[in-house]
């Protein structure tokens, strides 16, 4: 294991070296929030947007423009992405529902209830290349009145969800998390990965994120442990080109290979919440870690997502 004069990189295995770049060091591009969460980044809008949870607001981040409120009240968002046609999806604590901005503005419901019961507090979401929706349903949203109204769980805590956005049709695609929490498909769509934050507060809680085959694109099978953090608890992460995972983390950003090891780590000053890559080239990690916004230019890209 090596560590760089920087402080900014942890080196745990050779391959993680031309992952990154030396000379680039961590930015924070803004400061001020109360849980930062959910960045999503908008090429054709070159704009990055961002949750903060407690304080009910998306904010917006511009290069070269600062930083503006896009929504508030946001009714408690918390992850976000995009879908197909580029409108934005996100979970709402507040409403408890997965919900999606329309190109004019207007927001339509997509899911709110499952099998008559309403949903706990979508947490992270994804869109696969057929439109379909993928979400996690944990309780966050719901133990307190600080990221969205304390309320009795009306589902099991350990639901993933599918949804299809042309059909109405919600299946629960994996029953046996203890609080799933972030998730993101491989490159090739044919693996799903998916955190497992349950009771983050104890020390023999899981700190693993876990990865599926997907069947017929409808369908999880085949669960199995894919890496697990030695530092914190796994939330939101995203897979590059070449299939690594870049997870949060109690002391920053961990990159795994696609076989699970653990490569190295961009070290971050706060609990990293998320993560998503942006810019031009889908070069620059952006990373949101309690009450900052952070940027790095990486020698890899994103996998192409909306």
């Amino acid at each position: 294991m090596s560590q760089d004069k920087s402080s900014t990189y942890e080196i745990r295995d050779p391959r993680f070296r031309h992952l990154i770049m030396s000379s680039a060091r961590l930015e924070e591009l803004h400061a001020g929030c109360r849980w930062a969460e959910g960045p999503v980044w908008f090429g054709d809008a070159n704009c990055l947007l961002w949750s903060d949870i407690p304080n009910q607001r998306i904010l917006r981040w511009v290069p070269g423009g600062g930083v503006s409120v896009y929504r508030e009240p946001s009714n408690f968002i918390n992850g976000n992405t995009r879908d197909r046609e580029g409108r934005l999806v996100s979970c709402e604590h507040g409403g408890r529902r997965v919900i999606r901005t329309e190109l004019d503005g207007s927001v339509t419901v997509l899911a709110d209830r499952f099998e008559g019961r309403r949903l706990n507090s979508p947490n992270d979401v994804v869109v696969r290349s057929d439109g379909s929706i993928w979400f996690t349903d944990p309780t966050y949203g719901i133990l307190s009145d600080y990221e969205g109204y304390r309320s009795d769980p009306e589902q099991p805590t350990r639901n993933v969800y599918r949804l299809d956005p042309a059909t109405g049709e919600l299946d629960a695609v994996a029953t046996d998390f203890g609080q799933p929490n972030g998730l993101a498909f491989s490159p090739d769509e044919t693996l799903l990965y998916v955190a497992d934050s349950a009771a983050s507060h104890e020390e023999r809680a899981p700190r693993h994120i876990r990865v599926f085959d997907v069947v017929d694109g409808r369908r999880l099978a085949n669960g199995r442990e894919f890496c697990r953090l030695d530092n914190g608890f796994p939330d939101g992460f995203r897979v590059d080109v070449s299939g690594n995972l870049w997870s949060s983390a109690g002391d920053g950003v961990h990159c795994f290979a696609p076989d699970g090891t653990l490569l190295g780590k961009i070290l971050v000053p706060q609990t990293v919440a998320n993560l998503t890559f942006g810019g031009p080239r889908r070069n620059r990690l952006f990373i949101t870690a309690t009450q900052s916004l952070y940027a790095v230019y990486v020698a890899t890209s994103g996998a192409q997502r909306p």
